[in-house]
C-alpha cells in the first residue's frame, strides 16, 4: 500500500494529532520514503540497532513508540547522523507514536497490558496535559500472583514494593516511566500501581501511602502496544510484520 495511505490511517486510528505530547516529541511520520509499504517492523525505540534490524528484515517502514526527535533540535552529527543516514540510504519510512499509543483503548500499552494481566478495565487516571493515559483495572488476586502474572506476560522479574494489601482489588496500570503517578493512582482508589520505572523517592511514596508499587521495566511494559498495533495492521491491510526486540533492562 502507499505510504501516504498508511500514514493517514495511522494518524486517524491513533488520534495522533489529538493528544498533546511532551514538548519536542513529534508524533506521526518522522521520515518519509518513496517505497510502497508491504512489510513493517515495529520496535519500542528508534535507535541504530532497531533501524539496522528493520533494514535487515526487509521492512519498508519502522513504527516505534519512542521516535527520533525529543526536546531541542540536534545537529546531524555523530550517532544521530548515523541513524538518519542509515534511514535515508535505505529509503526506510519511520513513524512514531508516543502518548497516543500509551492510551489507545484497543491497542494502547496501558489497556493491552491490563487485559493481558486479567484485569477488567474500569476507568482511567494518570493525566498528562489533561488526558488520562493510564487505566484502572478491577480484580481479586493476591499480590504474589499478580507479580507472577507480570513475570509470565512480560518475561521480566518485576520489582515489588509491597506496602499495600496482600489481596489486590483495584490496580492502576501506566506503562513506561510513570513512577511519579502514585498520588494519582491513590486518588483513583487504587491499592496497587504497576508501571515501568520511577525515581528512588517513589519507594517512600508507596510506603507512606500504603500502596503496592510494582516496577516491571520501562522497556518491557511498552513492548505490548507496538505488537498489538502491528497485529492490527496485519488484520486490516494484510501487511507482514516483525517485532524487533532490543531490551534495555530498564
Amino acid at each position: 500500500m502507499q505510504l501516504r495511505e498508511l500514514v493517514s490511517y495511522l494518524d486517524d486510528y491513533l488520534a495522533t494529532n489529538s493528544i498533546t505530547d511532551y514538548p519536542g516529541a513529534i508524533n506521526g511520520l518522522q521520515v518519509e520514503s518513496s517505497r510502497n509499504i508491504k512489510k513493517i517492523a515495529v520496535a519500542v525505540d528508534a535507535c541504530q540497532f532497531t533501524i539496522e534490524a528493520a533494514v535487515a528484515a526487509g521492512a519498508d517502514m519502522l513504527i516505534v513508540h519512542h521516535g527520533l526527535f525529543w526536546g531541542q533540535k540536534a545537529p546531524l552529527t555523530g550517532t544521530y547522523y548515523r541513524r538518519i543516514a542509515t534511514i535515508i540510504q535505505n529509503d526506510l519510512a519511520v513513524y512514531s507514536n508516543h502518548l497516543p499509543l500509551d492510551a489507545h483503548p484497543e491497542i494502547g500499552n496501558c489497556p493491552v497490558l491490563a487485559r493481558q494481566l486479567g484485569l477488567t478495565i474500569d476507568g482511567g487516571f494518570g493525566h498528562i496535559n489533561g488526558v488520562p493515559i493510564g487505566v484502572i483495572g478491577t480484580t481479586e488476586i493476591s499480590r504474589a500472583d499478580l507479580v507472577d502474572s507480570i513475570r509470565r506476560v512480560l518475561g521480566v522479574d518485576p520489582l515489588l514494593i509491597a506496602h499495600g494489601p496482600s489481596i489486590c482489588h483495584k490496580v492502576g496500570v501506566m506503562t513506561g516511566g510513570a513512577g511519579t503517578m502514585i498520588a494519582e493512582a491513590q486518588a483513583a482508589g487504587c491499592d496497587t500501581f504497576i508501571t515501568g520505572e520511577g525515581a528512588h523517592h517513589t519507594y517512600f511514596e508507596a510506603e507512606e501511602r500504603g500502596k503496592n508499587l510494582i516496577y516491571a521495566g520501562h522497556y518491557s511494559t511498552e513492548t505490548v502496544g507496538v505488537k498489538a498495533l502491528a497485529k492490527h495492521l496485519h488484520d486490516v491491510f494484510r501487511l507482514d510484520w516483525v517485532f524487533i526486540d532490543h531490551p534495555t533492562g530498564l
